[in-house]
């Protein structure tokens, strides 16, 4: 994609221009992760950690789009906003899933997506470990490696397999566990894997039935979100309204209204932390 100004390129040019940085980020921090030890900080909480490859890859993924598109405007994770007031917006999670990648544990991404006036219309979700790119262009359909994907069919809580994450703050994954025996007495069972990008995407991979977690950045759940909503899932927040930090719920049309009063009903341990700040 050639050097532009600012004017607007179409979703599908956008894509291809996050799919090469999530990509080349995706590269170096596999061959960061095989050269041994990186260096350790903790941001809301000695749990909660980044790392200089955190840093290391926003700062390749900004670069090359801006060599791209030296005009548009930032919003990643480690380097909060820049750019000012353009159209097009980048959100980045530039290593969602930290903690397992410091690890070792294979799951963990590079999260890109383009927002063109405030709307997501492009995202690419980058698993390095499985060998999958995760894509979507609004309108156009998502697809994993190029091929199609499709929300699974299920519709009865009682047979759905259900994906979440629970908070970093010890006093609030307390009072989560304390609402887990509803879930889990009204569900086939709940997975956790600690990457709320790849949540989503296996959500429009039909690999899970649902997904949903509070306490997400929209770093975490742009380009993952649109991922699934254009594999044919329902994203949204816990009262029916748009996905936000509070909570975000993915499934697909006939489950995400069960699950969502399913939650409500499960009470303090997600009502409440969905309230927090």
């Amino acid at each position: 994609m050639p050097v532009t100004d600012t004017a607007v390129p179409s979703a599908a040019q956008l894509l291809d221009l996050a799919v090469e940085a999530a990509t080349a980020a995706g590269k170096m921090l596999r061959a960061s992760s095989a050269a041994g030890p990186t260096t350790v900080g903790a941001k809301s909480s000695r749990t909660d950690l980044v790392s200089d490859l955190d840093r290391a890859s926003e700062e390749l993924i900004v670069e090359h789009i801006r060599a791209h598109r030296p005009h548009d405007s930032f919003l990643g994770e480690e380097g909060g906003a820049a750019g000012g007031a353009a159209r097009v917006r980048w959100v980045i999670d530039p290593l969602d899933g930290t903690v397992n990648f410091l690890y070792g544990l294979p799951v963990w991404a590079v999260s890109v997506a383009a927002e063109v006036d405030g709307r997501t219309v492009a995202g690419v979700v980058h698993h390095p470990p499985g060998g999958e790119t995760f894509t979507a262009a609004l309108g156009g359909g998502a697809r994993c490696n190029g091929r199609q994907l499709r929300v699974g069919s299920a519709d009865e809580l009682a047979l759905a397999l259900v994906a979440t994450g629970f908070a970093y703050a010890a006093s609030t994954r307390v009072r989560q566990a304390e609402a887990l025996p509803v879930l889990l007495g009204s569900v086939r069972d709940i997975r956790r894997a600690g990457a709320a990008a790849l949540d989503l995407c296996w959500v429009a991979a039909g690999r899970v039935d649902a997904y949903f977690e509070t306490g997400t950045h929209v770093w975490d759940r742009a380009a993952g979100a649109l991922i699934a909503e254009e594999a044919g899932a329902w994203v949204g927040g816990l009262d029916g309204g748009p996905a936000s930090d509070a909570m975000v719920v993915a499934a697909n049309p006939g489950l995400a209204g069960r699950l969502r009063r399913l939650l409500l009903e499960a009470g303090a341990g997600w009502v409440l932390a969905a309230e927090e700040p």
